[in-house]
């Protein structure tokens, strides 16, 4: 049963099926802890992560040496959300199952992100990113077990819609939190460490975490450790289309992201130092629109029992963002399309991650199977960075041609999502 609102424990410790639906102060409290582990993240990758490599070995060779960068670290992403989602669905400690996970993760975060702030060569800015993206996922692992462990199926469609909101609050507030401690490296890099860190931590000593009983601890294997990396496709086609889906929506999202500073360089002619603000004010704006799209839409899922719709058609307004900005000639395009990406970024994310719950495999290892599909949120950020340096050679560094790209895997993403059979 979910404790009163006035109470200190915040959630059931029985599954949801069933359960009363979860209160306001859950919710908040985990919105704003989903929003700290984004922050923790999107500080280095949305800006402070480039101008960093920018500043070691100038504008013509930054590219690649940021595709090195995140490309590493996303490799290693991929491996370290299932596998920490699998230890943490096996996880008997006192502290519950995704707590020690989700303080372990913000501790090595927070000190790969430091390492980096302070790294005097590419070497050591890989190693700090290599290191904040194995601990930060597991901390996202764990975190976004939270839902299926506590969120009753009738609230997930609104639940859903609020987590939604937290990535362009939490990008907005990276983007500002660099532009305005931008006088260091070290200060950039730490203020969005500490707000996130604070907002992560003040949930987890909250949380009336799970606690898994020793004698249901599955045995340790080989196999299983392997199968922490893998959902049968054949078994459970819903979940491998909506993999499918998502990884075709943020492979789009990580071509955005990852190279728009050098977009902003490079195709618009924007000065290094007003990057940062340009940034923040791009983000802002998308922001704006996601915020007030995201809970509506994942609240409409809900009333009108249906996902798949809505999840297309948000991947489709994407892709039409992604045009835009290829397309763009001034700082306005460019601003035109970040609105749009806000609009469709926030359909999609509010109602994706309620679908996807819907369909997950009838195991009990919820954070496992989170895991897996998190692969297809890494995967790109592995894949964009070595294959847009590709994409630029081929096309005399277009940028246009790089985000039509990206158009392009955007579509793709509304496709893949129709074949779903287990939910509408």
């Amino acid at each position: 049963m979910d404790a009163p609102e006035h109470a200190t424990a915040l959630s059931p410790r029985s599954t949801p099926d069933g359960a009363a639906p979860v209160s306001r102060q859950f919710i908040s409290l985990y919105a704003l802890s989903y929003a700290g582990g984004a922050l923790l993240f999107l500080g280095p990758l949305l800006v402070s992560l480039a101008l960093k490599v920018n500043d070691l070995v100038g504008l013509e060779d930054a590219p690649k040496n940021l595709a090195l960068v995140t490309g590493v670290g996303s490799v290693l992403a991929m491996v370290s959300n299932p596998l920490f989602g699998r230890l943490s669905d096996r996880t008997t400690a006192r502290l519950g199952m995704r707590r020690p996970w989700m303080l372990a993760g913000l501790a090595g975060g927070v000190l790969g992100t430091l390492t980096i702030a302070l790294a005097p060569t590419i070497g050591v800015v890989l190693v700090g990113w290599c290191l904040a993206q194995v601990f930060l996922n597991a901390l996202l692992a764990a975190q976004t077990a939270i839902l299926p462990d506590h969120v009753p199926v009738a609230q997930r469609g609104l639940v859903s819609g609020v987590l939604g909101v937290c990535l362009p609050a939490a990008s907005v507030a990276a983007t500002y939190l660099v532009q305005a401690f931008d006088r260091t490296d070290l200060t950039m890099f730490l203020a969005p460490c500490l707000v996130g860190g604070l907002l992560v931590a003040v949930f987890t000593t909250r949380l009336n975490d799970r606690r898994l009983d020793p004698a249901h601890r599955p045995a340790w294997s080989l196999r299983e450790l392997l199968g922490s990396f893998y959902v049968n496709p054949r078994a459970n086609p819903d979940f491998a289309w909506a993999f499918a889906s998502r990884f075709m929506m943020v492979m789009a999202y990580a071509f955005l992201v990852t190279y728009q500073a050098y977009d902003l360089l490079d195709h618009l002619g924007t000065d290094q130092r007003d990057v940062p603000h340009q940034i923040y004010v791009a983000t802002l704006l998308q922001s704006a629109v996601l915020v007030v799209v995201s809970p509506l839409a994942g609240r409409l899922s809900d009333r009108l029992g249906r996902r798949k719709v809505l999840v297309a058609a948000a991947a489709g307004i994407y892709a039409v963002a992604m045009v835009t900005i290829a397309t763009a000639s001034s700082p306005a395009g460019y601003l035109a399309g970040m609105a749009i990406s806000g609009l469709g970024f926030g359909m999609y994310m509010a109602v994706d991650l309620a679908l996807v719950v819907d369909v997950l495999p009838p195991t009990r290892s919820s954070a496992k199977d989170l895991g897996v599909l998190n692969i297809a949120g890494a995967l790109p950020f592995a894949l964009a960075p070595a294959l847009a340096p590709v994409i630029l050679g081929l096309t005399h560094h277009s940028y246009t041609a790089l985000y039509l790209v990206a158009g392009g895997c955007a579509a793709a993403g509304a496709v893949a999502i129709s074949p779903v059979r287990g939910t509408r």
